[in-house]
């Protein structure tokens, strides 16, 4: 009983009157924070993936979220038809299915590989010039 008392009186005179406004701000730039760090991030991520599966064409190498790869042999408004396997198994799938367009990866990929293939002859050139 004793015990109790003791601490009402600790925890009354260990309090100290804050400002509600210093509660709003911090309430604001921890919500502030969240956005900046994972809900705008997550949508850039969201509008590049419906980018990548709007520009699907027929030819396409694709893959599905279920682990499926085939190509695209039609392509409809919300769904595509895709080949798979040695026998040409055609399967119909949602567009919202694919989760990495195959063919777009491999020509970004050799894209930076020629970049980067274009910088090393441009030093390559450079430390040939100055030696001359």
């Amino acid at each position: 009983m004793n015990y109790s008392i003791l601490l009402e009186t600790t925890a009354v005179a260990g309090t100290k009157a804050q400002s509600p406004w210093s509660m709003i701000i911090l309430m604001a730039v921890l919500f502030g924070g969240m956005y900046f760090l994972m809900i705008r991030p997550q949508k850039k991520q969201q509008k590049k993936d419906q980018e990548m599966r709007e520009s699907t064409q027929v030819g396409d190498e694709i893959t599905t979220i279920g682990g499926i790869m085939g190509r695209v042999v039609t392509v409809k408004d919300d769904s595509l038809i895709i080949e798979t396997g040695a026998d040409r198994n055609k399967m119909r799938i949602a567009r919202w299915a694919i989760q990495t367009n195959n063919t777009a990866v491999e020509k970004v990929q050799a894209e930076r590989e020629a970049a980067k293939a274009a910088q090393e002859k441009a030093k390559e050139e450079k430390k040939h010039k100055k030696e001359d």
